[in-house]
C-alpha cells in the first residue's frame, strides 16, 4: 500500500466575500479561534504525519509567506507556489505547482484553506487511488448556504445528478487527487477544478465518502462569527490542529 506523503493547500484567492477584512490580510491568515485559519490545517496535517505541504499564493502573497515562512515553526516543510498577478484558480494552481516542482507527481491531499473542520487527515493518508481513478472527495450534509448540494454518490461513485433516490451532498473542499486530473492544462492557464472533476465523473473516475465531522466554510463575516462562537462555547473537540 502506498502512503500519501504530501498535501496542497489552496490559498491564492482574494477572499472578496470577506472584505473589508481581506483588503489588508490574506483570507488564510484571518484568525479563527485565536490562530490563522490556515494554521489549523498545517498543524492537523503535521499531527497526521503529513509534513510535505505545498501552498499556492497570489493575493498578498508576501504577507502569507512572511507569516508561515518555510513551515519549520510547525514541524513541516512548506513549498511555496507563487502565482504572479492574477490567481490561476484551483486546477490552474495545481498544474502550476506540478510544473514548477513544488508539488510532486504523485497523489496528494488537497484542502481549501477557507474551511474549518475537525476531520482527521490521518484517515486519508493510506487512501490509494485506483489506476484510472482521478479523485476521491469528502462530502458533507448540505449546509444552509448550499442546501441544494453539489454532487450525488451512487455506489461510491460521484455524479453531478443523483440516480434514483440518492441524495446530493456538498463538497467539503477536501480530497485526494491524482495529478492526472489536470493533465490537459497548459502552462499559465487559469482553470477551475470543478469542470475537470465533472469530466472525470462521467468516466466513473471519481469516488467519495460522506463525513460527519464538524465543518464550516469560513467564506463570509457571518460564518466567521459563527465558527468563533462555536469554538468559544463548545471548544475544538477532536481537532488535531489546536
Amino acid at each position: 500500500m502506498s502512503v500519501i506523503t504530501q498535501a496542497m493547500i489552496l490559498a491564492a484567492g482574494k477572499g472578496t466575500r470577506l472584505r473589508p477584512l481581506t483588503l489588508e490580510t490574506p483570507k488564510p491568515l484571518i484568525e479563527v479561534g485565536g490562530q490563522p485559519l490556515i494554521v489549523w490545517h498545517i498543524k492537523a496535517l503535521q499531527a497526521a504525519g503529513i509534513t510535505d505541504i505545498t501552498i499556492n499564493a497570489s493575493w498578498l502573497a508576501h504577507k502569507l509567506m512572511d507569516t508561515l515562512d518555510d513551515g519549520s515553526q510547525y514541524g513541516v516543510t512548506i513549498h511555496w507556489s507563487v502565482e504572479d498577478d492574477e490567481p490561476l484558480e484551483t486546477a490552474g494552481g495545481i498544474f502550476h505547482a506540478l510544473q514548477t516542482g513544488k508539488l510532486q507527481d504523485a497523489p496528494f491531499i488537497l484542502i481549501n484553506s477557507d474551511v474549518w473542520t475537525t476531520y482527521d487527515f490521518k484517515q486519508l493518508q493510506n487512501y490509494e487511488l485506483g489506476a484510472d481513478q482521478r479523485a476521491h472527495l469528502l462530502l458533507i450534509d448540505n449546509p444552509e448556504h448550499n442546501n441544494s448540494g453539489d454532487f450525488a454518490v451512487n455506489n461510491g461513485l460521484v455524479s453531478e445528478q443523483p440516480i434514483g433516490d440518492a441524495d446530493k451532498y456538498t463538497f467539503a473542499g477536501i480530497s485526494v487527487l491524482s495529478p492526472r486530473l489536470v493533465d490537459g492544462l497548459v502552462t499559465g492557464q487559469s482553470a477551475a477544478l470543478a469542470p475537470l472533476l465533472r469530466q472525470a465523473m462521467i468516466k466513473f473516475q471519481v469516488t467519495a465518502e460522506v463525513i460527519t465531522d464538524n465543518w464550516i466554510d469560513v467564506g463570509t463575516e457571518a460564518r466567521l462569527t459563527q465558527i468563533n462562537n462555536f469554538i468559544e462555547t463548545k471548544g475544538v473537540g477532536t481537532h488535531r490542529g489546536a
